[in-house]
């Protein structure tokens, strides 16, 4: 099997494969990826739970999740990526940039006070940053490995913080005959700078958390 990312100098794939080398030897895709959720599952857990109103959402959280999440299976667990890589069509952010592009959406990201302005405007406005700054960071790519799905946890974390439930990005999907809808709308983010699919994905998977 082709490597579905390419890139120069790496050691993170085995050879001829997609499949990461790990320190557990997993040489099955299907096997790591269950794994890689159950992490994932535990990491939210964790994280929502100790969600409180100091939770600064910041490039060193992110970071932290991912290490947290993976460096039983991973050495570059946590650690921004300095290699360039591309995918299909879809070319990332430059590693050589990447930590200055990172550093600029996080600083907006805080101006912006984790967007408790736009949650306390109305459910679109919330759903319009949430896929701006989703999108960004899809087109950045700032790991090796496991960007979708650690930077949906990030967000669900942001959502959960600003008095919602965790984004439901199965509700679109559930009214669509287009099962990769998800896919096409991180396509639109790097190729087109686009989050107008991705927006409507949120919008659709957004609820308010009901108080007890």
């Amino acid at each position: 099997m082709v490597s579905k990312y390419q890139f120069q100098q790496s050691l993170i794939y085995q050879p001829n494969t997609d499949i990461p080398i790990n320190k557990l030897g997993i040489t099955d895709a299907q096997v790591l990826s269950d794994f890689e959720n159950e992490l994932l599952g535990s990491a939210f857990e964790q994280y929502a739970d100790q969600l409180d109103a100091d939770t600064e959402f910041n490039l060193d959280y992110l970071c932290g999740i991912h290490r947290y999440t993976f460096q039983t299976l991973y050495d570059w667990a946590g650690v921004i990526r300095t290699h360039d890589m591309s995918k299909g069509g879809s070319r990332f952010c430059q590693a050589a940039y990447l930590p200055k592009e990172l550093d600029k959406l996080f600083k907006q990201l805080k101006q912006e006070q984790y967007l408790k302005t736009a949650a306390n405007t109305s459910n679109e406005a919330f759903a319009e940053r949430l896929a701006h700054y989703q999108c960004e960071l899809i087109a950045l790519h700032p790991f090796y490995e496991i960007n979708g799905r650690v930077t949906r946890l990030f967000f669900d974390l942001i959502a959960i913080a600003n008095g919602y439930d965790p984004i439901d990005y199965e509700a679109t999907l559930a009214t669509t005959d287009k099962p990769n809808l998800y896919i096409q709308a991180s396509i639109d983010c790097v190729q087109l700078a686009d989050s107008r699919k991705l927006q409507n994905i949120i919008l659709n998977g957004l609820q308010q958390r009901e108080t007890e």
